[in-house]
């Protein structure tokens, strides 16, 4: 059945073409396996709690737009009737009521892991003025002041916060009173005359979200939704974005316009009964611990394929949101993350902490990250946790302050014919990584060993969990990649601080190296310290270097030349790479990479496979064109000289 919403229509009708529904809760109330609804252009101002959800892939509830038609949904409410207080300065007086049971001007922003600010608290609500964010001034003194503001950012070259960053648009700011019944809104709007523009504040947590878990099977499809109010969401808390499945399973997500969710556009995480902030509520044990003990709860709750998980998010567009694009623990697993433009993701600085980023999840088991533009991020993409079986392939990352982090894990972990072209390219905080035909641009953290976070594995392409340990670095593959080496190595205190690649490898050994010591140790293999004292090998062949990038110390059929750059344009819609490759680069050659040759990571003894166990085919370039021999590179065919390459573009 099809069911149709209109903003001309009426809840109490049949929800026909001709007689549509006013909400689209209204539909979501009844839809059941198998139906459509079918939503017409306008603005809902709702939270849509879907009551239902599909079978299997074949018989799916299916919210979409109507052809030609734009709908938008959105959690702010307009506010008019301004009253001037003193010069600029602007306020409004609310009802309570209108926030029903939760009002984000009153609600903090909390939990493990958020950071800053300590001196005072930023919440969870929002005042837009034609449709741009305001921030919150941090006191009504603050209010009136008429100087730009520093934020909150985490610092790329140091790996801490610093009030560094002084934006012009921070002058525009709001404060809230929450009072017994009322909430008074104060607002500097500058220039602004607040009665003659569009001014709208976010009142509900969600948009598009059920209530319940366990709604499964839902299409969610040719939207744009906006202006949620949701919390914080560290990997030890119920994550609540401003759209997602809610701990369900085959959920997908596509060709959307998500943006301005207070902290999250897209969640697909875990839910409340596997922990909730102990570590910030009761501070008995650390975050960690209580975050590897959420993973045991979560697995008695029923954390399996099948039953969470397994969505696709694609082709949509997610910017402008103060935590993450998409996020989530665990209940991302199995997942397809594909052909997405993500920008201007925690890049307002009103809050950091550590879970910030355009793609952040934790226990990404077997999920795939593929062709996805991603730039202007706080952090492109971090997998953290349990990236057993993950795959980032055929990506652009530029212009983040830091593009790729992966960490705790022990692999396998694919990284495969991506671009990351930001100064800051990579913090390895793992074992197990096969970085393969990348271009690279940008500096590495140069510590990776984590010997002090324990950290489960699973049985392969499970959630089962197979042994827990350590992350002590190592146990890489690094093949038949480019280096332009554009970025001089970071010291501290005279001592590397980030460096570029390989140099980073030096400390760990060859295979051939590993095997010697283990020998010459005299030691018995089952003696636990052998392991955690010898560094692990590395296998690092066929790279090409420019610059300031160097090879690992033992590198076969490394070459060095000079005058590689690379950089990225967007022209139109197309995203344009610039790269020049000197002649001699073309000589080199490689070794095709297969899941025969990456072989297997130590602890997890998983091969480099697809999800089903097939081998990965890694012989298409990041243009999807198979390689009719080995090149170095993301790309089947280069030429010499500066070349202009259309990588990316909006469907």
């Amino acid at each position: 059945m099809i069911f149709h919403v209109s903003i001309n229509g009426n809840d109490s009708a049949c929800g026909s073409e001709a007689a549509p529904f006013r909400t689209i809760n209204r539909a979501a109330a009844i839809a059941r396996a198998g139906d459509t609804v079918r939503v017409h252009g306008g603005v809902y101002r709702e939270w849509v709690d879907p009551q239902n959800g599909g079978i299997n892939d074949n018989c799916r509830i299916v919210y979409e737009a109507a052809e030609g038609e734009h709908p938008v949904i959105k959690g702010s409410e307009p506010v008019t009737g301004w009253e001037r207080v003193r010069g600029t300065v602007w306020k409004k007086e609310l009802p309570n009521s209108m926030f029903g049971e939760w009002n984000p001007f009153a609600e903090p922003l909390c939990g493990d892991w958020l950071v800053e600010p300590h001196e005072y608290k930023a919440h969870a609500g929002d005042v837009y003025l034609n449709g741009r964010s305001l921030y919150e001034a941090c006191s009504e003194e603050d209010l009136y002041n008429a100087e730009p503001r520093t934020v909150w950012f985490q610092n790329s070259w140091r790996i801490a916060e610093e009030k560094i960053r002084c934006p012009e648009d921070t002058v525009y700011r709001w404060y809230a009173v929450v009072n017994g019944d009322v909430t008074v809104l104060y607002c500097n709007f500058q220039q602004y005359d607040p009665n003659a523009e569009t001014v709208e504040i976010n009142v509900r947590k969600c948009c598009f979200f059920p209530r319940k878990p366990g709604r499964g099977y839902i299409t969610l499809r040719g939207f744009e939704i906006a202006h949620s109010a949701c919390p914080f969401n560290p990997p030890t808390a119920e994550q609540i974005g401003m759209v997602g499945p809610n701990w369900s399973n085959g959920w997908v997500i596509e060709n959307n316009d998500l943006h301005d969710a207070k902290t999250s556009a897209v969640c697909v995480g875990k839910e409340a009964a596997s922990g909730e902030n102990f570590a910030t509520r009761f501070g008995r044990k650390s975050g960690h611990r209580y975050q590897a003990e959420a993973v045991f709860s979560a697995l008695q709750l029923g954390w399996e394929r099948g039953r969470v998980g397994s969505h696709v998010i694609r082709n949509n567009v997610i910017h402008d949101c103060g935590q993450n694009g998409i996020v989530g623990h665990m209940g991302g697993a199995f997942s397809r993350i594909e052909h997405n433009h993500i920008y201007n993701i925690g890049v307002k600085h009103e809050f950091w902490g550590h879970e910030l980023g355009g793609i952040k999840l934790h226990a990404a088991v077997d999920t795939v990250i593929e062709n996805n533009n991603i730039h202007n991020c706080t952090l492109g993409t971090w997998l953290d946790w349990q990236a057993q079986g993950a795959r980032v392939t055929r990506n652009l990352y530029h212009h983040n302050d830091r593009d790729l982090m992966i960490e705790v894990t022990h692999g396998p972990c694919l990284v495969d014919n991506n671009v990351l072209l930001s100064a800051y390219s990579l913090d390895d905080f793992a074992q197990g990584t096969a970085y393969v035909h990348n271009l690279i641009a940008g500096l590495v953290y140069h510590s990776s060993a984590v010997p002090d976070r324990a950290t489960p594995y699973h049985f392969p392409h499970s959630t089962q969990v197979a042994g827990y340990a350590p992350v002590y670095g190592g146990d890489d593959r690094v093949l038949n990649n480019l280096f332009t080496g554009e970025y001089p190595d970071v010291l501290e205190n005279g001592r590397p601080r980030f460096v570029n690649f390989c140099e980073n490898f030096d400390k760990y050994t060859t295979p051939q190296e590993y095997a010697e010591r283990l020998r010459e140790d005299g030691r018995f293999a089952y003696d636990h310290t052998l392991y955690a004292e010898t560094p692990q090998p590395v296998w690092i062949e066929d790279n090409t270097y420019s610059g300031n990038a160097r090879p690992f110390r033992k590198e076969k059929g490394a070459l060095t030349v000079n005058g590689m750059t690379a950089d990225m344009t967007e022209r139109g819609g197309e995203w344009i790479l610039t790269l020049n490759v000197p002649a001699e680069a073309l000589t080199a050659e490689c070794d095709p990479v297969t899941t025969e040759r990456l072989g297997a990571p130590r602890l997890t003894e998983e091969p480099f496979e697809n999800p089903d166990g097939t081998p990965a085919d890694i012989s298409s370039d990041l243009l999807g064109e198979r390689r009719s021999a080995a090149v170095r590179g993301p790309f089947a065919r280069l030429r010499a000289g500066v070349q202009y390459i259309a990588v990316w573009r909006e469907q």
